[in-house]
């Protein structure tokens, strides 16, 4: 009889550590398809992305408050990523008669007719960038080496954070702009030429509701949507924005959700903000930075990716800042 106990304790001994070592294979292959915040060690802001053969890249502002460089980092899952570094732009070759001392900060990276162009702050200018792989060699797209738009042309504008959107027909517009001591931010707008730097018309100020800073343009199902930035990029005011029109210009309609995205309860997610959008297989994604919670007179960022979603009206949802599962 004991030797029939014994005998069944030891299966169920080996049951119970298939059990757990089977429980333990699970959760680590769960782990190994998420894709959690942050999505790389180091500290970035203002991300942009593309995807060319195969590989995405990531170029983004290198935190305290820009470097004399992009941060650029290329990666095929989003778990393993390489740092690069590229030619341009720099601090010294993006430097003009009307430059301010600010470094190189916050990129839009499109691809049209085979070329790659960058839109980019330094020294508070918008300058523009070309080239024929995303790893460079760049140069300025303008011939005369000079920014795109300079400190000086808009007074009551922070010439910074420009994006660059291309339309169902093939139109380019570039969006930019923000405001002073935090305060009263303005969004410029401008049709673009083929040649990506002259501009087809005056850029015209088209402010939306609760309007900061960090545009970005999407289009879906026909409806234009302008995302940005509200609050100080400092602290857990900033957060993510949006409103609606039926044309590039506007006029907008601040979406029904707002703020899409802000500091969590729990502070997990700290001052979230300055985004880009792009999709993979019919899925929209976020990437954004938030703000690593330090005791130091300036901030540090991080750059994190989460799932954005619409409703059945085709407003933008709250976003749950929690991580994607692996693409």
């Amino acid at each position: 009889m004991s030797s029939k106990i014994f005998k069944f304790k030891g299966s169920l001994s080996i049951i119970l550590l298939t059990i757990l070592v089977s429980g333990i294979n699970l959760r680590s292959a769960a782990q190994q398809n998420f894709i959690k915040n942050p999505i790389v060690p180091g500290y970035f802001a203002d991300p942009t992305i593309i995807k060319d053969n195969g590989n995405w890249y990531i170029y983004a502002t290198i935190d305290p408050w820009g470097a004399d460089e992009l941060g650029v980092l290329e990666t095929k899952d989003f778990k393993t990523f390489t740092q690069k570094h590229i030619n341009w732009p720099t601090k010294k070759a993006c430097t003009s008669p009307t430059s301010n001392g600010s470094m190189v900060w916050a990129p839009s990276i499109r691809k049209v007719n085979g070329l790659f162009y960058m839109y980019v702050a330094v020294g508070s200018e918008v300058w523009a960038g070309v080239s024929e792989h995303p790893l460079g060699p760049w140069r300025n797209a303008k011939a005369d080496n000079t920014p795109l738009v300079t400190a000086k042309d808009y007074p009551a504008v922070h010439n910074i954070d420009p994006d660059c959107f291309i339309d169902d027909d093939g139109q380019t517009y570039l969006y930019w702009g923000s405001g002073f001591n935090w305060i009263k931010g303005h969004c410029m707008a401008v049709k673009l030429k083929k040649d990506m730097v002259t501009f087809d018309g005056a850029p015209r100020d088209i402010t939306p509701p609760h309007y900061f800073e960090a545009p970005h343009v999407v289009k879906r199902n026909g409806i234009y949507y302008l995302m940005y930035s509200q609050g100080k990029a400092i602290d857990a005011t900033y957060q993510v924005r949006y409103s609606t029109g039926k044309t590039p210009f506007g006029p907008w309609t601040e979406g029904i959700y707002d703020p899409i995205l802000s500091t969590s309860a729990d502070s997990s997610t700290y001052g979230p903000g300055h985004h880009t959008v792009f999709k993979v297989n019919k899925q929209c994604y976020i990437l954004y930075h938030r703000i690593h919670p330090q005791k130091k007179d300036y901030v540090l960022r991080e750059l994190c990716l989460d799932s954005l979603n619409f409703d059945a009206k085709g407003n933008i949802l709250k976003i749950n800042p929690k991580g994607v599962k692996a693409f």
